[in-house]
């Protein structure tokens, strides 16, 4: 055995031991995300057992011998489970059903496929005449050409690009609250596995039609290198977010604490129609609870429940309002935009700005553009 294949043996081993022990782990009935974590746990599992399959070949198992009929390929899935993997884990309350395991199509005709190619040993004899057209062509398609190799990354890219899609498109839940930039990572692993299946499909494509199918670089042992390191990088991604939320519940509100959240929103309006006490570039949660004579988390409660909104972004929303009635007034040309923005309650002209960027999408001078 040269030595490149006790380096190679190594790194496969590494990536599939990896693989196994953390999709062991995210198996378990544990966490929020638990259902989500059982699909990136298959695919750590499949992915072991592809770099498992490789390892064997090099000590001569697994080509046209008892293990070449048992070990059947998987690779049509995992584009599949990546897929599903990103479902659940943006929406906790996902469930397979009925219409969704049509997604599991491919990976059932690559085993009904792989398993009638490989029977075809029994049956050759060195000559077409021995095989059925079925399976001669069959065989043609399968051994002397990329097909399932293509098809492979073609998958990865379609359902990682359905993911990526699911990730900029977020819905409303009804009965979770996002929690900001706990997705990124899902992002990264998609954003990986998606340049690895272009990478790999396009050398495929370029061994197949340039070096007639024979350099091996892109379907022998440096992809399987690749996808080892992606099975150890995926595997601790999973394991240290394993216990993370990306979503928190909401929690339902009471009739009765309903209608005190609604008396004291009501409230909050009528003092800042009555008073304009977002004018006070002072103004804190404090200071509106003093004057509600509520107490403070009842007031955030109110403004997050019946407002839909923080109460830095309710302050905000109604002085950035001043300021736009300020300048319908044709007298305030006379004013520069800061001033107004001083007088409507900002304190300095970097929180306007933010405030009105976040708020509007717009920078400050559009406001009086559209005026």
């Amino acid at each position: 055995m040269k030595s490149i294949e006790y380096i190679l043996i190594v790194l496969l081993s590494v990536g599939a031991f990896q693989g196994i022990v953390y999709g062991s782990i995210l198996s378990q009935k544990k966490g929020m995300h638990f259902y989500a974590n059982r699909f990136l746990a298959a695919i750590l599992f499949f992915f072991s057992y592809r770099l498992l399959v490789e390892t064997s070949k090099i000590f001569g198992y697994g080509r046209y011998d008892f293990w070449y009929q048992v070990l059947l390929e998987y690779n049509w899935i995992y584009g599949t489970l990546l897929f599903f993997f990103v479902k659940s884990y943006v929406n906790p309350d996902f469930r397979l059903k009925r219409k969704d395991y049509i997604h599991f199509l491919p990976v059932v005709i690559e085993i009904i496929w792989s398993f009638f190619i490989k029977s075809q040993n029994f049956y050759w004899d060195g000559t077409r005449e021995s095989l059925s057209w079925l399976g001669y062509y069959g065989y043609m398609a399968w051994m002397l050409y990329p097909t399932m190799y293509v098809i492979s990354s073609a998958l990865l890219i379609y359902y990682t690009s359905k993911s990526q899609k699911i990730l900029s498109h977020l819905s409303e839940l009804t009965n979770y609250e996002r929690i900001a930039g706990k997705l990124q990572w899902i992002k990264r692993v998609v954003i990986v596995i998606k340049i690895f299946a272009i990478v790999y499909i396009i050398g495929i494509l370029i061994d197949y039609f340039f070096f007639n199918f024979a350099s091996n670089l892109f379907y022998g042992h440096p992809v399987f290198i690749g996808m080892a390191i992606i099975t150890y990088w995926l595997g601790i991604e999973g394991f240290s977010r394993r216990k993370d939320a990306a979503v928190k519940p909401i929690q339902k509100l009471s009739t009765k604490e309903q209608r005190q959240l609604e008396d004291i929103a009501a409230s909050i309006q009528k003092l800042m129609e009555e008073e304009s006490l977002y004018k006070d570039p002072e103004l804190t949660l404090s200071t509106l609870s003093r004057k509600l004579n509520q107490k403070p988390y009842l007031v955030t409660k109110s403004l997050n429940n019946i407002l839909q909104k923080k109460f830095t972004d309710y302050i905000n929303e109604l002085r950035i309002e001043e300021v736009k009635r300020v300048l319908q007034d044709p007298k305030s040309n006379k004013y520069t935009l800061l001033s107004i923005a001083y007088d409507a309650g900002f304190n300095s002209k970097a929180s306007f700005n933010r405030a009105v960027k976040k708020i509007t999408g717009k920078s400050p001078t559009h406001l009086k553009a559209n005026t």
